[in-house]
């Protein structure tokens, strides 16, 4: 049985649907072997003639490694963790070492970005004046 869903846009979901799958260099009977279902109901996903449970989408979301958000919405309507959300989920079996290696990498990262950006700040108002 098929969850129908109102506010769904067809035509970027199934967009995505086909770039997602040829980015990962999947046929669509590939795909349709990853989730488990028949390539017929892969190929009526792809064409807008049928919508894939909430238990498919998830299937989908997990073999093409995005979000069922990334899936569904624009990316105007996504929130902004949604890039990071599947590596955000691996984190959380991590140990406690590996998961401060992660914080300490990430640190560093935001401090090497935010000093690059009052860097660029600093030499475009030295410029200027």
């Amino acid at each position: 049985m098929n969850h129908v869903l109102i506010w769904w846009s067809i035509m970027p979901f199934t967009s995505r649907l086909i770039a997602l799958r040829k980015q990962r260099g999947l046929s669509q009977q590939a795909m349709a072997d990853a989730i488990g279902i028949h390539a017929n109901s892969w190929k009526k996903y792809e064409t807008a003639q049928a919508q894939p449970s909430i238990d498919v989408l998830k299937k989908i979301a997990v073999a093409l490694h995005v979000s069922t958000d990334f899936l569904l919405f624009d990316e105007h309507e996504r929130g902004p963790g949604d890039d990071f959300a599947l590596e955000f989920e691996a984190i959380r079996e991590f140990s406690a070492e590996e998961k401060q290696t992660v914080r300490d990498l990430l640190e560093g990262l935001i401090l090497k970005h935010q000093a690059r950006r009052w860097s660029t700040r600093t030499t475009a108002q030295r410029t200027s004046a």
